[in-house]
């Protein structure tokens, strides 16, 4: 996918959508993805993956040509989405199967599961460590897996976190940034000694968290339409943004290059799917 494309995804027409950003014009429509709920692109692989949350399986993308190249089998409702480069794999967190499937990047052949012991928010891939990082929501943990095992090293309670979901890594800052969408919190965990060192109060059900380590800023989207955008300050986030922006832009994410930030929604004017384009200045 060229550096001026991004995709959202349309759940309720099970279809991603791949948009030039430059252009704010629709490049192609890619349908028959059931329930279609995460979407991650690798650019180094020339591919896109997306869960289609309806059928429980991973679907692997040319990103250059729209190709759906196969389809995985997950477990029951496929969410989250990240990439291990170090191992070459796609974990997909199964959210109310509890469990987190891993499946060879290029392939697409299934190379193992990870029980998690309770239902699963999203997945994030530590470069610093190599580990996995995910939430176990419905028990307010954080698990660190490690890919050689694909086995839970460690549970860090999150005290103060009632249904961790969402989920960003400062990776050079040892930071982790869980949106909890129960009481809505955002909780500061520190990597190092895995104790929660910060918490700030966010829109009504957090669900997408975004980092652009670039700007030190985070973006946190919730199932209400607030948004919320933090600045990091040395090891603590303050909020400087917070405010309603459309019914569910609970999806975001962040170009790096030009600290804009994207928001799909289901009706925008005219009653029309669009994407909620964003500068913070």
């Amino acid at each position: 996918m060229p550096a001026a494309a991004c995709c959202l995804w349309h759940l309720g027409s099970s279809q991603v959508v791949e948009m030039n950003i430059r252009t704010g014009r629709v490049v192609r429509t890619i349908g028959g993805l059931s329930q279609v709920h995460g979407v991650l692109v690798v650019p180094a692989l020339h591919r896109v993956y997306a869960t289609a949350t309806g059928a429980n399986a991973v679907v692997p993308i040319d990103e250059d040509t729209g190709r759906v190249l196969g389809r995985t089998a997950t477990g029951i409702y496929p969410d989250g989405l990240a990439y291990d480069p170090a191992n070459g794999t796609i974990w997909t967190t199964n959210e109310s199967g509890g469990s987190e499937t891993i499946i060879d990047a290029t392939t697409g052949a299934l190379r193992g599961t990870v029980r998690l012991g309770g239902d699963a928010g999203n997945v994030a891939y530590d470069p610093v460590s190599g580990h996995m990082l995910v939430d176990v929501q419905s028990l307010n943990q954080l698990a660190v897996i490690d890919p050689a095992t694909r086995s839970v090293i460690r549970r860090v309670p999150l005290p103060g976190c009632e249904d961790d979901h969402g989920l960003a890594l400062d990776s050079s800052a040892r930071l982790a940034f869980v949106a909890c969408d129960i009481n809505s919190a955002l909780l500061t965990v520190d990597m190092k000694t895995w104790r929660v060192t910060g918490t700030a109060v966010v829109g009504v059900e957090p669900d997408v968290v975004a980092f652009d380590s670039g700007a030190g800023r985070l973006y946190v989207a919730a199932e209400s339409g607030w948004v919320t955008v933090l600045q990091l300050h040395g090891y603590r986030l303050r909020v400087t943004y917070s405010s309603y922006l459309a019914n569910d832009a609970h999806v975001v994410t962040v170009d790096p290059a030009t600290g804009r930030s994207y928001f799909p929604v289901l009706s925008a004017s005219g009653g029309h799917p669009a994407v909620l384009v964003c500068e913070i200045t």
